[in-house]
């Protein structure tokens, strides 16, 4: 079954992380995704653009309409996104708990209920 992993953020707290960390944090992030595209329980890995470059579409009168995003006005926004092919939602969770960030916040797992190519 199917799963999506939900890391969120903002970019205060981005940039209190201080520089020389960065390296140490995205190489860990890497072994992360090498690890589990490596079973083939990781079917992609996507690092999201800071919500200030969100925009939200709607159709007005058949014409698309386009605003400033995120729909949702909060101090954390979707940050990244996983997906993932397991056999169980224990296994999901499992997976989500390994996450790098999981010990500075929580990592929000959805099971997809309906796919479509």
């Amino acid at each position: 079954m199917k799963y999506l992993m939900l890391v969120y953020g903002n970019q205060e707290k981005w940039d209190a992380i201080p520089a020389e960390q960065w390296p140490e944090a995205l190489a860990k992030q890497e072994a992360f995704n090498t690890r589990y595209r490596e079973t083939g329980e990781l079917l992609g890995a996507y690092g999201l653009a800071d919500a200030v470059m969100a925009r939200l579409v709607r159709r007005e009168g058949g014409a698309p309409a386009v605003t400033d995003g995120p729909y949702l006005e909060t101090k954390e926004y979707v940050a990244s996104l996983y997906v993932l092919d397991v056999d169980s939602q224990e296994r999901a969770e499992q997976i989500a708990a390994d996450m790098p960030w999981a010990d500075e916040a929580p990592v929000e797992v959805w099971p997809v209920l309906h796919e479509s190519a």
